[in-house]
């Protein structure tokens, strides 16, 4: 682990992009602020950690039935297309083996 001090004003950067700035310091806190690129995701350690237990959570669960995600997935076009839509007609011809169309 690198251990830097720093005073308030004064900051570390982190890969050329990443920019972490020590913004007040009272008391036992410190408030830092984090400049990053938007794709960088920063959180709080606690709450990262949350994140990763409900990863791990959901990664544990059964997965899902894909007939049932096909079903869900053409409502929702249906829905979206609306009656007369560009994909309506599509929809309904999916699976739909009495209409003679494939």
């Amino acid at each position: 682990m690198l251990i830097l001090s720093r005073k308030v004003g004064e900051a570390i950067v982190i890969d050329n992009e990443i920019t972490v700035r020590v913004l007040e310091v009272k008391g036992g806190q410190i408030k830092l602020g984090v400049e990053a690129p938007g794709r960088v995701r920063v959180h709080r350690e606690e709450v990262y950690r949350c994140i990763l237990e409900e990863n791990r959570r959901a990664a544990l669960e059964a997965p899902a039935d894909p007939a049932a995600l096909a079903d869900t997935l053409a409502g929702a076009i249906w829905q979206g297309a609306g009656e007369g839509g560009l994909l309506s007609g599509m929809v309904s011809k999916v699976g739909d083996k009495d209409s003679g169309e494939s």
